[in-house]
């Protein structure tokens, strides 16, 4: 039989959120893009870069709290809750392309400078961190134990470091003439963005390995179960025993247990 798993009412909220998320990012995406070609700045179309993956990023976490909310069926008795882990797991793969792509392109300019126009630099960076900051607030607000919105968090995150770091090098392009800080903070930004995906992917392969909750003591779960249940009680008792000491002692809502015989 289907299980029942709807989403809770909060999901329709992550999902609000994400939606204007998405929105934000990718409109600014295209006006940091265009600043960075003008300014000539790396750091600019790195982070337009990202951007644009992580347009993709949260509007496939938004379409991921879309299809969680379709009931069971008969082939897929638990749902869709599970994509929005595999969305989050593609999200830190993503993000690892990204970091590459930006390392290549600083080590390109730092053995070719470029001239960078320090005041539009400046001008988009800080447009970009205002739009970041934003759509960092606005998933903030969402429920931070869900997966899928860590994910799209972090990569909001990352923007928002990007635009920091862009902001940074043209003070100092402009305090000093010093191209070559525009690829090096892009490098940082790069380790960040590496350091959070590496997160997202370690929590989400977690969940798709089965594991088990970090919060869950496996061993003394079954130790509490041994010395606690009866196993004299008819197979229905004790089922309805142990699912009651896993809710009442442990804090575990659903359970599956199976009595074994012979």
């Amino acid at each position: 039989m289907p299980h029942d798993h709807s989403p809770a009412p909060a999901g329709h909220a992550n999902e609000t959120r994400l939606a204007v998320a998405a929105g934000l990012t990718g409109v600014f995406m295209l006006a940091e893009f265009a600043g960075g070609i003008i300014s000539g700045s790396l750091a600019l179309i790195a982070d337009a870069g990202h951007m644009l993956i992580d347009f993709a990023s949260l509007a496939l976490a938004w379409f991921a709290f879309r299809l969680a909310r379709r009931p069971a069926d008969w082939k897929r008795t638990y749902g869709f809750d599970r994509f929005q882990v595999i969305v989050a797991f593609a999200n830190g793969i993503t993000l690892f392309f990204v970091a590459g792509w930006i390392v290549y392109e600083a080590v390109e300019r730092l053995s070719d400078p470029v001239p960078i126009a320090g005041p539009v630099m400046a001008a988009v960076a800080a447009m970009g961190l205002i739009v970041n900051i934003v759509a960092f607030a606005i998933l903030h607000g969402a429920d931070r134990d869900n997966l899928n919105i860590r994910g799209a968090a972090l990569h909001v995150m990352g923007d928002l470091l990007g635009s920091v770091a862009a902001l940074a090098a043209a003070g100092i392009v402009m305090a000093t003439g010093w191209t070559p800080i525009d690829p090096i903070l892009s490098v940082v930004v790069a380790l960040l963005i590496l350091r959070s995906a590496w997160r997202v992917i370690a929590a989400s392969s977690h969940i798709l390995l089965e594991g088990t909750p970090a919060d869950i003591d496996i061993e003394a779960v079954v130790a509490d179960l041994a010395g606690s249940i009866d196993g004299r009680i008819s197979g229905g008792d004790a089922i309805r025993a142990i699912k009651a000491r896993l809710h009442d002692r442990h804090g575990i809502d659903h359970a599956t247990v199976e009595i074994e015989r012979g």
